[in-house]
């Protein structure tokens, strides 16, 4: 009874101390609980049969997420250990055995871990109903707002927590039934052994690490998965060498530079900061490690989010579609199932023709990147580009006479900028009378153009050939996927019977939709819980690590208060150790995530990416998202440290 006590005074303690680590935990069994929420939602699980591959995805994403909040409890565990020795001595001293020391360790962090798994599913239930609320957005149903609890969510985290502490208490246990007394009261002083040992292999060391960060940069971003690899094992490299070698290259630099070493609170400064260097340069590199993983994921989860939605957008202007290569193509099969089994509102059945020389085709093939599909340009009546236009929804315009236009997309619509050239068909002359930038399915090629269509007066069309056919409409209710299934097996059908010498493409705003929805949260879901997990781990053994200092500091700065510095000028000197030491690992990961996005995110086709999910808006995103996590961690941290430091 009495171990229990103090098992739980000391857990409290614990609370109290390490109030930033506590609530990291809080926020890990929040994050189980919301995702696994998904996972046994039998409203999620009916929005889409694709739904299951969902599910895995998530429970092996839990299983890295629970791999590194393990890793974190584990830090906790032994850095409490360490910074409790002499405390855990004095109780042998007075004559407990270690294993009654190690079981009430154990017990202590129990306590913390069920306190706030507790709290945690309270909490978790709030991220739930946000991360739902997300999903039926993407599948474009109505959200509610109901709480739930789902006991197989609560067991699986349950589960994982379990996990967690018991294999991160295993460790903390075994070291302190087979220490010694004295090990165990002077735990607290030992320092981070050395891994380069001399200066000289240092000074080497860091300045090979800055070239191995250049060449992995460039190799991640070569596309090739060997480079990819071997420029992977280069940062990896170049993470470690840097912070263990940086103690003695900053040094090294001030000796070059004598002038700078002495200026301001330099000396101070950075003297502070190269004894901590040298004590957890392993650490402060496992972090930046972290950090880099983390912008990646979460760059990466927005490229692809940006890229389902640029894609889905072009291709969803209408609710179905259909085209039909050839001139001769077969229309009757599907107008005919259209017509007994889905209710159409508007629709149009129409001819893209081919010009046999393509103007502006040859225009857009010089140094910008077009990838062309058709021998010469589409162009389309003007009276079906209307009809067309009034099937999408979209406003009516005027071509005026002897005028012709060009719908294309917006990436194409940048490349014509400056294209102002007469089209000549037959014996009409027409000048260009504009340009159209509305989603008008123009991603494949039996759709309305790759990229661009021309649309000219109807007579104008005479005597050019018919590429294709096509079938456009907006229906009263979706398109079931029971519907676009048959659609598409009639496609197949045709295609088999014409010894696949002709190709149909169907196109359904519901199944793009849900696609879309589907691929979001099978691939970005899984990326943004990782990248949160890596940033909520990273800073919190940064702030611990920082804040267990403050009896340090607190000496520190007194003894400069005796010796006549001004409030200020310890505030500033304060200001800049902080900023230096959470912008270390934070720097090294930008200057090597930043061109991976930017490279990741210029990738796919040209009009994909733009607007909000253009390369630059993604890039700052991530870094938003990524400096608002990490820069609450340091507010907290900087406003607890300058409290207990500052006389």
């Amino acid at each position: 009874m009495m171990y229990c006590k103090l098992a739980l005074r000391n857990a409290r303690r614990q609370t109290g101390d390490y109030l930033i680590y506590f609530a990291t935990v809080i926020l890990a069994a929040a994050l189980l609980y919301a995702f696994n929420g998904l996972v046994f939602s039998k409203e999620i699980a009916e929005l889409s049969v694709r739904m299951k591959q969902v599910r895995w995805m998530i429970v092996l994403a839990s299983m890295v997420v629970v791999g590194i909040f393990g890793w974190l409890v584990s830090y906790a565990a032994d850095f409490m250990l360490t910074r409790r020795s002499r405390e855990l001595g004095t109780y042998i001293l007075t004559g407990l055995e270690n294993n009654q020391v190690a079981r009430l360790f154990f017990q202590e962090n129990l306590a913390v871990g069920a306190g706030a798994f507790l709290a945690g599913l309270l909490f978790g239930g709030i991220l739930y109903q946000m991360l739902r609320a997300v999903v039926l957005t993407l599948f474009r149903q109505s959200y509610r707002f109901a709480f739930t609890f789902s006991p197989p969510a609560a067991g699986l985290t349950f589960v994982y927590f379990t996990l967690i502490y018991l294999l991160a208490m295993r460790r903390s246990r075994k070291r302190i039934r087979k220490m010694k007394i004295y090990d165990l009261i002077y735990l607290e002083r030992q320092n981070e052994d050395k891994v380069i040992p001399t200066g000289r292999k240092r000074r080497w060391i860091f300045a090979a690490s800055l070239v191995l960060g250049a060449m992995g940069t460039v190799l991640l971003l070569a596309g090739d998965v060997l480079s990819g690899f071997i420029g992977a094992g280069c940062i990896i490299l170049f993470l470690y060498g840097f912070f263990l070698s940086f103690a003695s290259g900053v040094p090294a630099f001030f000796d070059r530079h004598p002038v700078l070493k002495y200026r301001g609170q330099n000396l101070m400064i950075f003297r502070t900061l190269t004894a901590r260097l040298a004590s957890m340069g392993v650490l402060m590199a496992t972090i930046a490690l972290l950090f880099t993983a983390t912008l990646i994921s979460q760059g990466a989860g927005m490229v692809f989010h940006g890229l389902f939605e640029g894609r889905t957008a072009e291709n969803t202007c209408f609710d179905l579609f259909v085209g039909m290569e050839g001139a001769d193509g077969d229309p009757a099969s599907y107008l005919d199932y259209i017509r007994e089994n889905i209710s159409v509102e508007e629709a149009l059945l129409y001819r893209v023709y081919e010009t046999e020389e393509g103007q502006v085709k040859e225009y857009l093939s010089g140094p910008a990147y077009y990838s062309a599909f058709y021998k010469g340009d589409t162009v389309l009546r003007y009276s079906d580009y209307a009809a067309l236009r009034s099937v999408a929804g979209y406003p009516p315009v005027e071509a005026g006479a002897g005028k012709y236009l060009i719908h294309c997309t917006n990436y194409v619509r940048g490349l014509l900028e400056e294209y102002d050239q007469p089209l000549t068909l037959g014996e009409d002359t027409l000048e260009l009378g504009g340009f159209y930038t509305e989603y008008f399915s123009q991603s494949y090629g039996v759709a309305n153009g790759r990229g661009y269509i021309l649309v000219v007066p109807d007579e104008a069309v005479t005597g050019l050939p018919v590429h294709h056919l096509a079938y456009a409409a907006r229906t009263v209710q979706p398109v079931s996927r029971e519907q676009f299934y048959d659609l598409t097996a009639i496609a197949d059908r045709l295609r088999a019977a014409n010894d696949y010498r002709i190709y149909a493409q169907i196109i359904s705003k519901a199944d793009q939709t849900e696609e879309m929805a589907w691929s979001t949260a099978m691939l970005v879901f899984p990326l943004c819980f990782l990248a949160l997990a890596l940033t909520m781990t990273a800073a919190t053994i940064l702030t611990i690590q920082q804040l267990s200092e403050s009896g340090h500091y607190r000496l520190q700065f007194e003894l400069l208060r005796k010796l006549g510095m001004e409030h200020r000028e310890m505030a500033k000197i304060l200001r800049k150790q902080f900023t230096i030491y959470y912008a270390m690992p934070a720097v090294p990961p930008v200057l090597i995530g930043v061109p991976f996005i930017l490279h990741l995110a210029n990738a796919p086709e040209p009009g994909v990416m733009v607007g909000i999910n253009s390369p630059a808006a993604i890039t700052g995103m991530a870094l938003g998202m990524f400096f608002l996590i990490y820069g609450i961690y340091i507010v907290l941290a900087y406003t607890s440290l300058k409290k207990n430091v500052l006389p």
